[in-house]
C-alpha cells in the first residue's frame, strides 16, 4: 500500500513540474505583451531614390499624355467625321461612334468641340510651366466663347483655383461673369434668314455660309431651322442677311422645299448639290437651279 502510493507520487511530479514551466513562461510572455514602457520598435529606413533627368523627363510626358486622352480622342473623332472613315460600315457618323464607342451624338460632339477648345489654350500655355485641362467636363463651359476669351477664362480659373487644374464648376463661374459683362440684348426676329458663321465650333462644321431661319429668340442663342434639322446657335454664330419680309418668306419655302428632299441616305453628288442650294446668298434659284430641285422632288414622290 505505501509502496503504490510512493509510486503514484513519483510518477506524477515531473508533469507537475513540466506545467509549472510552461506556466510560467506563459505568464512572462504576457507580462510582456502587456507592457508597451518595455516594448522596443524597429523602424527600417526606406532610401527614396531622385529620378534620373532621364526619368524625370519620362515622367513629365506620360502625365501629358494622360491630361491629353480627352484632346486626342476628340482630335481622332474629328478626322474620323471630317474624312468619312466611317462610310463602309456606317451611313452616318452618329451611327457609328454609337455602335463602335458608346458614344451618344451629344457626347461625340462634346469631345471634339473640348479638342479646339484645348488646342487653342496651348497657344497661349506651356505645357511643362502652366496647367492644362485634364478632362473634357473642365473646357466645356467655354465651347460657345471666342478663342481670346477661352485663353482668359482658363487663366482666371487657374488663378482661382490656387495655381491647380479647376474645376469644371469654377471654370463655369469664370465664364458666367464674362458673359454677363459682355452680354449683347438678342435682335434676331422669329422668321430672320442669317448666316450660318463656324468660329471653331466643331459642331457647325460644314455649315459654314449656310443660311438658316430663326424658329426661337432665346436670351444668348437663337434656335434656327436648316434643311436637315433645327439647331440651337450662339449669337456669336450668326450673322443676318437684313432680307426683306418676302425675301426671308422665299427663303423659308426653299428651305421647307430642300428639307423634303434631303436624307443622309442620298448619294454624296446629290446631298452636295442640296447643301450647296442651302448656301446661296440669295433668295431665289436659278432657271437651271430649279429644274434640278424638281427634278429630285419628282424622284422622292415616285
Amino acid at each position: 500500500m505505501d509502496k503504490s502510493t510512493r509510486k503514484s507520487k513519483k510518477s506524477t511530479s515531473p508533469a507537475s513540474t513540466n506545467s509549472t514551466s510552461a506556466a510560467n513562461s506563459a505568464n512572462e510572455g504576457i507580462s510582456q505583451q502587456v507592457d508597451p514602457s518595455s516594448a522596443t520598435i524597429t523602424v527600417s529606413a526606406v532610401e527614396v531614390t531622385e529620378l534620373s533627368q532621364e526619368e524625370q523627363s519620362d515622367r513629365l510626358l506620360l502625365e501629358r499624355k494622360v491630361e491629353r486622352a480627352f484632346f486626342e480622342a476628340g482630335k481622332a473623332l474629328a478626322q474620323l467625321r471630317d474624312r468619312r472613315l466611317y462610310r463602309s460600315t456606317h451611313k452616318t457618323f452618329e451611327e457609328y461612334c454609337r455602335d463602335r464607342f458608346g458614344h451618344s451624338r451629344r457626347q461625340s460632339y462634346l469631345l471634339m468641340d473640348a479638342a479646339v477648345v484645348f488646342h487653342n489654350l496651348v497657344e497661349i500655355c506651356d505645357q511643362f510651366d502652366h496647367k492644362m485641362p485634364t478632362a473634357e467636363g473642365q473646357v466645356r463651359p467655354m465651347t460657345k466663347l471666342e478663342p481670346q476669351e477661352q485663353q482668359e477664362v482658363w487663366l482666371r480659373a487657374v488663378e482661382l483655383a490656387g495655381g491647380k487644374v479647376p474645376t469644371g464648376r469654377i471654370v463655369k463661374d469664370v465664364v458666367q461673369k464674362i458673359m454677363e459683362r459682355t452680354k449683347v440684348p438678342n435682335t434676331y426676329q422669329i422668321g430672320e434668314v442669317c448666316q450660318i458663321l463656324v468660329k471653331d465650333n466643331s459642331e457647325l462644321r460644314g455649315k459654314g455660309g449656310c443660311w438658316g431661319i430663326v424658329s426661337q429668340a432665346n436670351e444668348f442663342s437663337c434656335t434656327v431651322r436648316m434643311w436637315d434639322g433645327e439647331y440651337a446657335i450662339g449669337l456669336q454664330h450668326l450673322k443676318s442677311y437684313n432680307y426683306l419680309p418676302e425675301e426671308c418668306e422665299q427663303i423659308k419655302s426653299l428651305s421647307d422645299r430642300i428639307s423634303r428632299v434631303y436624307s443622309d441616305s442620298l448619294e454624296e453628288t446629290v446631298k452636295s448639290l442640296l447643301q450647296s442650294l442651302g448656301k446661296l446668298n440669295r433668295s431665289y434659284l436659278t432657271e437651271l437651279e430649279e429644274k434640278l430641285l424638281s427634278l429630285l422632288e419628282s424622284e422622292v414622290k415616285a
